[in-house]
């Protein structure tokens, strides 16, 4: 807002002309009275009287020529003074006319800018609403053209769907000419394998009276192969029968957490493979039998770092080629004699003490068909 204030203030300048003339006038004094008493103590001197009485003279003309010259001049000052302060009256009249023309002006003016902010006001409420509704109108034309993108990228969508369509539909009418074709030929086929299925049936039941009169061959000889082992063994708790089985004990046939053979478990073992080669004499050649060994162990786990095996059912294999292996060495036939480890997967007890983890740890001899 344009704000113009005038102050009055109170001239001095005349005050000051009077104050000048004044002193101009002491001075004037002043000199004359020094003058005339630097004249008189002249003229008193003998010595220098005359001489001093002319420069007085000369000096006096002098100065009385400066003192008519001080006085036009201070008459001329005093004119100057006069004509300055009427003139500096007139100023101050005027000024104080323009002071009243400017307040009238600053009172116009202040209005003008109430007006003209109360316009600027207006103005930019409806800027604002401009501004609002250009941003909508942007929005709305952003989206419009946002739609319209969509709605050709889903047209070019549509139209490559269609492509793939007509595409898998030319495939699938080629896929199912050609499943027909496989089907007819498949018809064809399973036509032969019909005949074939009969043949090979034929062929399986016969495969099979062959190897149920196997079995039934095997199953003769296990009761004296058991028989003869127990007579053998006599009457030592180690050795115990458990169906179409004989289970022997590791704890005399190992030491703990050993695959080693023990001197009581070769005595043993000796005494089961004079049983064997006794049999290999009287079951016919005809009959395909072997002899499983098969090693369990209990459900302690392995302690890490154990040289020679990982686990238990690498202890439990070991052991039973250990005892496939002595059995060869006292004469039983190699190819009669299958061994394999089961570890701790076959339990014959589920407890945990002592008595159930020594039932566990065990060697199974089985007389079957290969």
């Amino acid at each position: 807002m344009l704000n113009i204030r005038f102050r009055d203030r109170t001239n001095t300048w005349p005050a000051f002309v009077d104050l000048f003339s004044n002193l101009v006038i002491i001075l004037i004094f002043l000199l004359i009275v020094f003058v005339f008493l630097w004249t008189t103590t002249s003229v008193f001197n003998t010595k220098t009287g005359a001489k001093t009485l002319a420069d007085l003279k000369q000096t006096n003309a002098e100065q009385s020529q400066k003192i008519q010259q001080m006085t036009a001049d201070e008459e001329e000052a005093k004119r100057l003074l006069i004509l300055a302060r009427a003139q500096l009256e007139n100023l101050e009249n005027n000024n104080a006319q323009l002071s009243n023309e400017l307040v009238a002006v600053d009172t116009n003016m202040n209005e003008l800018i109430a007006e003209y902010e109360a316009k600027v006001t207006e103005l930019q409420t409806q800027g604002t609403d401009l501004t609002a509704r250009v941003a909508e109108l942007s929005r709305q034309l952003n989206q419009a053209k946002l739609d319209k993108e969509k709605t050709a990228e889903l047209e070019q969508q549509r139209r490559e769907l269609q492509t793939q369509m007509d595409a898998q539909r030319a495939e699938l009418s080629d896929q199912l000419a050609k499943l027909q074709s496989a089907l007819d030929a498949a018809e064809e086929k399973s036509h032969a394998q019909e005949i074939q299925y009969v043949e090979m049936s034929a062929r399986l039941n016969k495969a099979l009276a062959d190897k149920v009169a196997e079995l039934n061959k095997v199953s003769q000889y296990q009761s004296a192969f058991y028989r003869a082992i127990k007579d053998a063994l006599g009457d030592r708790t180690t050795v115990q029968p458990d169906g179409d089985r004989f289970i022997v004990s590791s704890d005399i046939l190992f030491s703990s957490g050993s695959y080693t053979l023990s001197p009581e478990g070769k005595n043993q073992l000796r005494l089961i493979a004079n049983v064997i080669k006794d049999l290999e004499h009287k079951i016919p050649s005809d009959v395909n039998w072997i002899i499983r060994v098969d090693g369990h162990t209990d459900n302690k786990p392995v302690i890490a770092g154990t040289r020679g095996y990982k686990n238990n059912v690498e202890l439990s294999l070991l052991r039973a080629t250990a005892v496939a292996n002595e059995l060869a060495r006292d004469g039983v036939s190699k190819r009669r004699l299958v061994p394999s480890g089961f570890g701790e997967m076959h339990p014959v007890e589920l407890g945990s003490d002592a008595a159930s983890l020594q039932q566990n740890r065990r060697i199974e001899l089985q007389l079957t068909n290969r």
